[in-house]
Formats: C-alpha cells, structure tokens, sequence
C-alpha cells in the first residue's frame, strides 16, 4: 500500500477512535467498536494498530500534536484581539477537518483541574495557552477564564454539527463569530441596507 494512502487510512482511524474514547472513555469503547466505526474487521484493524493500547497511544500522540499546531499557529501573537482571532481559526479548521478529535481535544477544556482526568500539559492546556489563560491560577480574570469556556465549548459544538449537516465550509465564517463574540471581540453590526418602517 502507498504511504500517503496508508498515512490516511490510519488518520481516518484515529479521528474516529479519538471520538469515540471522548465520548465512551477508554475502558468502554472496544477495538470492535473502533472497527465497525471504520468499516474494518478486528483483524483488519489490528492490521494497523496492534493492540488497543497501541491504538490509544496514537490516539493522544496525534491530539498532542494537533494541539501544539494550535500554539504554533499562535505563538508570535502577542495576547488580545489577534491572538484570539488567529487561535480561533486555527482551531475552528483542526476541529473542521478532525471532527473526532475535537471530541478529545476540547471535551477536557471543561473540565478544570481538580475536577476529573485532566491531565496537565495535555491537548486541553494548549487550547487554554493559545488564548492566554491558565486555569490552574486561583488569580487569573474570571471573566476571561468563562469566555475562553464558552467560546471553546461553543466552537466544539458548532463544528460538530457543521461537519454532521455536511456545512464546514458555508458555517466556518459563522462558527469564527460567534467564538469571537463569545470572547468579548463583537463585530460591529451592518446597517440594514434598506429602512425598517419604523426609520422610515
């Protein structure tokens, strides 16, 4: 087989098993499960990835990697408007074109250290470093610390019904927005292009 052929299969296998452990944890979800989602037999998987542990392993390997492209998108941005914009976007198109993923990578960005599995310098901390804020820091702006949730939260969610409405594209510049609105960066308002009755 190819290698960029191979290289593909095996990130289409990744992204659909990085969404399922997110939303069936590791214990639950099976090396059947993770088949049948692929449309491969269980050998056939195991053609690929040996053991399910080998699997999880590639699995956290690749969010790693998806989240320091997320900060190295970011990095040379100083904190504010831009950074924010930038790190939106870069986000917004990982989740668009890794649906399963964004499943892995965001779900632990609600959930604050202390809380559950969050591990520390995981995926979830790079999305919280691109925006500049620290969860862990009992002194850090709590307002900033909910927008960068529900901008984060919204964003995961608004991808992931793009991609199940087959609307990535036409919903990109809309899932932007609103991540930006919900930071605090509001977009002025076009002014309509013809009176209401009411300005008439």
């Amino acid at each position: 087989m190819a290698r960029p052929f191979r290289q593909q299969i095996d990130e289409g296998i990744l992204d659909r098993a990085a969404g399922l452990f997110a939303r069936r944890g590791y214990a639950k979800t099976s090396i059947q499960d993770v088949a049948g989602a692929v449309g491969l037999s269980k050998a056939g998987l195991l053609h690929h990835f040996p053991s399910k542990d080998a699997l999880h392993e590639a699995v956290l390997a690749h969010a790693d990697a998806l989240g320091r492209r997320v900060l190295d998108g970011v990095r040379h941005l100083p904190p504010g408007r831009a950074r924010d914009q930038r790190a939106v976007e870069v986000i917004v198109d990982l989740a668009l074109g890794h649906p399963g993923f964004v499943a892995l990578l965001l779900a632990p960005v609600t959930e604050l250290p202390g809380g559950g599995e969050h591990e520390p310098g995981g995926p979830a901390d790079a999305v919280f470093e691109a925006f500049g804020v620290d969860p862990g820091d009992d002194g850090a702006d709590a307002e900033r610390l909910v927008r960068v949730i529900g901008a984060v939260a919204a964003l995961a969610v608004l991808t992931l019904t793009a991609h199940q409405a087959d609307r990535t594209t036409a919903w990109r510049p809309l899932v932007v927005a609103t991540c930006l609105d919900a930071l605090g960066h509001r977009r002025p308002r076009a002014l309509p292009s013809h009176p209401t009755q009411a300005e008439a």
